[in-house]
């Protein structure tokens, strides 16, 4: 039972390494699942270029094939040669002709003239007329020309004729009018002209699916090879250029080679187990990448789930592109995950985690070095455009950047391998432009990742350290003498982190906000008293601690009313960490003192856990101090520093943070400087 519960134990406290662990073999798992099983050719070469490998021998028997462009010309040579098909519908024919007869013995007056004659005339014209043909109007024929040859289909037999042998509603009615020249008698002329107009039918129609299959019959008449190659044949030498001709035959062995190995069982096997071990080798490269050289980034479960997320989220629509529509891999916005990457983490890591992805992807495209090598430059520049946004219309630049690059890219490619501009489509400019417009997603998509794992992003730290934010405006018209407080410290707080590193932006947006409890009892603040009048007065000191205590807890309660993120946060419950409110516990101990629990004085904590928060910690301790100070100097002032930040470390209020002695010093230089520049104090120069 001890070793069950040994077991579980080390698994409680490994808890969070497990987990990192299965993320990386979950996504692993996903990845090769989803994963292409097209045969990879062992062999790279390029067009007009030497061919870099060995001689190459014909492994086997194989056909050559017609190039993409060759047969797309030869189909549509042979879609022209196909003539469109109509259906002669007897049936209706016959029924116009039933309904003529009726409506000719049901309307003639004998007096019109002999019935039998004109009956016979009537049926003449329309006969004539439908056993030509009456052509229905569609689409297809609208710009059709009278001498183009058309096929009709008549009892399952097929004629061909001109289009222009064929009567329209309109050649009709003018065959009738002018067989009825000889008729004098205007009722006469009038009630057959009535009588074939309301019997005619339009009965040659155009046939859509026969047409269809037509025209497939004459695109799978199409040979798509045009020659073989024998085994041992030798195909291409050793620093060859690589033409046209040689290019087609290359592509046809590495077509017949695709084709042979992915009917093997075997092969499409080794192939996943391949792909198994290459995929593994960059996760596991990356698990230790980020180990050895992001421990911040890898002690933290979320940062791991959002980098294995934006990597699946890139990865896995580029094998479907691959899958269903390989002609337009180019459309998929891998850019996207350099932004979102840049949005939450640094260059560095950026750069680390897009390479890897890209790798990934270059397994299963048809070209990796080109694909490689135009995603990773067009990721750079997406990456390099982000070090300096400072709004979000940044995104909207970095997608205008992206689409040039590509545009760069693909000219100066041509100019490469194909040695000018005749190339040149203006469908793959669509493919990129349309690339770029899917870029500009990474705005909604950083600000749902943010919600969701927790992040704040430095768009959302300027928009929270907006002094018009709603919050911020509370703080300056209800406690003026606290947001001028925080103003001084976020300055304070900034100029340090410049110079010990860390997060500028986060720092002061976590200072602005630090004394935000203090708008539910401002007065009680000495900063915000005009008067004469101290509302502690009135109060125990006890009572007077437990208000200023208080501030820290009313400061989290209402951040949390105005939605501002945990880590903003942090900086209102750390920064008085577990210290006391002296002065009145030093007067309470005056007035009691065998009496006086020191608990009842401590403000809750926690500690500062990190750079940032302890930076606050001293500032706001220095400059709250030195407001209080009537002497101001060059000594009094130094002193003041080193007292303060000295206290604090004896308090053990830095131990949970990263902070060094180093940056300690350095704070404490910059700390005097700034306050010596604030009170403008003079230099002492020596004698």
């Amino acid at each position: 039972m001890s070793k069950i519960q040994n077991i579980i134990e080390k698994i409680r406290h490994s808890y969070y390494g497990i987990m990192k662990v299965l993320a990386f073999i979950l996504t692993l798992a996903v990845i090769v699942l989803l994963m292409p099983r097209n045969v990879k050719f062992k062999y790279e070469y390029q067009k007009m270029r030497p061919w870099p490998h060995e001689s190459l021998y014909a492994p086997f028997n194989f056909p050559i094939y017609k190039s993409d462009e060759e047969v797309r010309k030869e189909k549509e040579a042979a879609l022209k040669d196909v003539e469109l098909i109509f259906i002669y519908d007897a049936l209706g024919t016959e029924t116009g002709r039933e309904k003529l007869l009726r409506d000719f013995d049901t309307q003639w007056d004998d007096s019109l003239g002999d019935r039998k004659y004109y009956e016979n005339f009537v049926i003449g014209v329309y006969d004539h007329i439908e056993n030509t043909g009456v052509v229905a109007k569609n689409t297809r024929t609208t710009n059709f020309k009278g001498d183009e040859t058309v096929v009709v289909v008549r009892n399952k037999v097929q004629t061909k004729c001109h289009y222009e042998d064929l009567n329209t509603m309109a050649t009709a009615s003018a065959y009738i009018q002018s067989q009825m020249a000889n008729i004098s008698d205007y009722h006469t002329m009038q009630l057959i002209n009535n009588l074939l107009h309301s019997s005619l039918r339009q009965n040659v129609l155009y046939s859509e699916s026969m047409t269809k299959q037509a025209e497939k019959m004459a695109t799978d008449n199409i040979m798509l090879t045009f020659g073989m190659v024998q085994k041992d044949e030798l195909i291409i030498m050793e620093g060859e250029i690589v033409t046209e001709e040689k290019y087609q035959i290359i592509n046809s062995l590495q077509r017949e080679y695709a084709e042979i190995t992915a009917n093997n069982f075997f092969s499409r096997n080794y192939m996943l187990y391949g792909q198994l071990l290459l995929v593994a080798m960059v996760f596991l490269a990356l698990y230790l990448t980020l180990k050895m050289l992001r421990p911040d980034i890898f002690e933290q479960l979320r940062y791991i789930n959002l980098i294995l997320l934006l990597m699946l989220l890139t990865i896995v629509p580029s094998f479907l592109l691959l899958k269903y529509a390989p002609t337009f891999i180019y459309i998929m916005p891998v850019a996207i995950m350099a932004i979102l990457l840049m949005t939450f983490f640094d260059a560095r890591i950026s750069i680390i985690v897009q390479i890897m992805t890209l790798i990934i992807s270059s397994l299963a495209v048809p070209n990796p070095f080109q694909y490689f090598f135009v995603q990773l430059l067009v990721s750079f520049v997406a990456i390099f455009s982000m070090t300096k946004r400072s709004s979000r219309a940044s995104y909207f630049g970095t997608s205008l950047a992206v689409f040039f690059t590509y545009i760069i890219v693909y000219l100066g490619m041509m100019l490469i391998f194909d040695g000018g501009f005749d190339a040149f489509s203006w469908r793959n400019v669509i493919i990129y432009a349309g690339n770029a417009f899917f870029t500009v997603l990474a705005l909604p998509l950083a600000f749902l990742f943010e919600r969701v794992f927790g992040f704040v992003t430095d768009l959302s730290l300027l928009e929270l350290s907006n002094t018009n934010s709603p919050l911020l405006r509370k703080l300056a018209s209800e406690a003026p003498g606290t947001f001028q407080h925080a103003m001084q410290v976020a300055d304070l707080c900034e100029e340090v982190i410049y110079n010990i590193g860390g997060n500028p932006l986060l720092v002061r947006t976590g200072a602005m906000y630090h004394d935000i409890g203090k708008t539910r009892n401002p007065y009680y603040f000495i900063e915000n008293q005009n008067g004469k009048y101290n509302p502690h007065d009135d109060v125990s000191y006890a009572e007077s601690a437990q208000i200023i205590i208080n501030h820290v807890i009313d400061g989290i309660e209402i951040c949390r009313d105005y939605h501002i993120p945990e880590q903003i946060i942090d900086f209102v419950r750390t920064h008085h960490g577990t210290r006391r409110t002296e002065y009145f516990y030093q007067m309470e101990l005056r007035e009691n003192p065998d009496g006086v629990d020191e608990r009842d004085f401590c403000y809750h904590g926690p500690v500062p856990f990190s750079k940032e928060t302890a930076v606050l910690m001293m500032c706001d301790a220095v400059e709250a101090a030195s407001r209080s100070m009537n002497d101001k100097t060059e000594e009094s002032l130094s002193k003041l520093v080193d007292n303060i930040i000295d206290g604090q470390m004896k308090a053990h209020q830095f131990d949970n943070t990263d902070i060094t002695f180093h940056d300690i010093t350095v704070t404490k230089k910059v700390l005097k400087k700034k306050l010596m520049s604030i009170y403008h104090v003079r230099i002492a120069y020596p004698d």
